[in-house]
């Protein structure tokens, strides 16, 4: 279905509305972390990791769409930080795995409470099921793009 045409574009506000939410979740995100020593981006691998098991740097830039240059340097932070070691692929010596180490997997343990709060403080404004009627939009939207991410994660089920 097309929304949008030249003649009506100057109203679609679409792009910058997703754009300036995402900016918002992730400042909130960062004040939340400041304390634990990490950054919203490096909350971000942290859940990643411990929520879904990912273990592979490639897999990582699949998840977030980063660069491999730029995920090894977050990598490489984490990884001076304490919160997770590289390993070396037993099967495979050319592969590595991510592994937390025991003060990331303990930080880990916690982000699912730091990040209700934030999110809870991004979602305030909105009532629950204004909050689930947004979740149902942006899952439709990205299921009908082929996001291979939410087709992973969500299974390719939404709400109508």
């Amino acid at each position: 279905m097309k929304h949008f045409s030249p003649d009506n574009f100057h109203n679609c506000h679409l792009g910058m509305l997703l754009g300036r939410a995402a900016l918002l979740k992730d400042r909130i995100l960062d004040t939340h972390m400041e304390p634990h020593g990490i950054t919203a981006a490096q909350f971000k691998v942290l859940i990643i990791i411990a929520q879904y098991g990912v273990d592979s740097p490639g897999e990582l830039c699949r998840h977030l769409s980063l660069d491999s240059g730029s995920m090894t340097r977050m990598l490489d932070r984490l990884e001076q930080k304490g919160f997770l070691a590289r390993q070396r692929s037993e099967e495979d010596r050319r592969q590595v795995r991510l592994v937390l180490t025991e003060e990331g997997q303990s930080l880990a343990d916690r982000l699912p409470h730091i990040g209700a709060d934030a999110m809870n403080e991004l979602a305030g404004a909105v009532s629950p099921e204004e909050l689930q009627t947004l979740e149902n939009i942006l899952k439709k939207i990205l299921l009908a793009a082929g996001d291979s991410i939410t087709v992973l994660r969500l299974g390719g089920t939404h709400e109508q």
